[in-house]
């Protein structure tokens, strides 16, 4: 049984590693359409963390919207707009500077959360004696996991978003919209 944890904890930073990488990749390119497929490879680098993280339906979902549909709308606003390569700029290597400040910065407290431990949290988030059981300190965890086990996977999920948050989903699907039909009006010479 260790060795499964072993080999799925060395899966997990195979793909994050890779995620990382790729993302690195889309942000220092100067052609556009390399950084939007090396988009779309950290979006499938995403994807396979959460089917370790056993969320498959979040992955497929992953794959399906963002890698998918997004990307190919990014792709063809990419291509509409026909973007030559941009020259490099050596005035903006403070920017670089900062940035590989904040990322070590960043780096260095994901390093010191890794040992916490959701007991560790609850013990220094609340306020009984311990030892403390973090369901009766974080019980939204709980009622995820009974929401789940009796909704299912999909019915978790759509129940908030066709309910409660309705009326942004829709908001956000015109805004997608209106920016690809911006982008086009955009890239036309004449009307």
């Amino acid at each position: 049984m260790a060795s499964n944890v072993t080999v799925t904890t060395v899966i997990f930073y195979v793909f994050a590693v890779w995620a990382v990488g790729s993302a690195l990749l889309c942000i220092t390119r100067s052609n556009a359409l390399a950084s939007a497929l090396w988009l779309v490879s950290t979006m499938f680098a995403l994807a396979a963390i959460f089917v370790i993280l056993q969320a498959q339906f979040i992955a497929a979902i992953q794959v399906l919207v963002y890698a998918g549909a997004v990307m190919v709308l990014f792709l063809f606003v990419i291509m509409l707009l026909n973007l030559e390569d941009v020259p490099h700029d050596w005035k903006r290597w403070p920017a670089w500077v900062v940035g590989v400040g904040l990322a070590a910065v960043l780096g260095t407290t994901l390093v010191t959360l890794h040992s916490y431990t959701p007991a560790r949290l609850a013990r220094e988030v609340s306020t009984m004696p311990s030892p403390v059981d973090p369901r009766l300190v974080f019980p939204e965890g709980n009622a995820l996991a009974v929401a789940t086990a009796t909704q299912g996977a999909v019915g978790s999920v759509a129940q908030p978003l066709f309910q409660g948050y309705l009326i942004p989903f829709e908001v956000t699907s015109v805004l997608l919209l209106a920016a690809v039909v911006g982008a086009v009006v955009l890239a036309k010479k004449k009307l």
